[in-house]
């Protein structure tokens, strides 16, 4: 969830930069220049990072629901490996790709 929130702003910065021409020639004055977009980003960013100072409560609640998804993450890793490991029957065969001809076969 993290890395799309991130993503999500990065991209929105990018898109802010990028100049865009209304197609009439005439630029509306509301639109919002790249180094402001950048100045209230910074501030929003400062902003979030004092929050645990004016609402403790919200970070211990932040810090229970990261360390439930890391306990679903890890549940749900485990079952993945046994399930692949169940699949692939656990066997130390060699896993031939086909790229690379095999001892017994000899290269076509």
């Amino acid at each position: 969830m993290g890395f799309l929130i991130k993503s999500a702003f990065w991209l929105s910065l990018v898109l802010l930069l990028i100049p865009f021409d209304a197609g009439d020639g005439t630029q509306k004055a509301d639109t919002v220049g790249p180094v402001t977009a950048l100045l209230a980003a910074r501030d929003a960013a400062s902003d979030i990072g004092n929050i645990c100072a004016r609402k403790p409560d919200v970070c211990v609640v932040g810090q229970e629901a990261l360390h439930t998804i890391g306990v679903r993450a890890r549940a749900g890793a485990k079952l993945a490996y046994e399930m692949l490991d169940k699949h692939f029957d656990g066997s130390d065969a060699p896993l031939t790709t086909g790229s690379i001809a095999s001892a017994g076969k000899p290269a076509e």
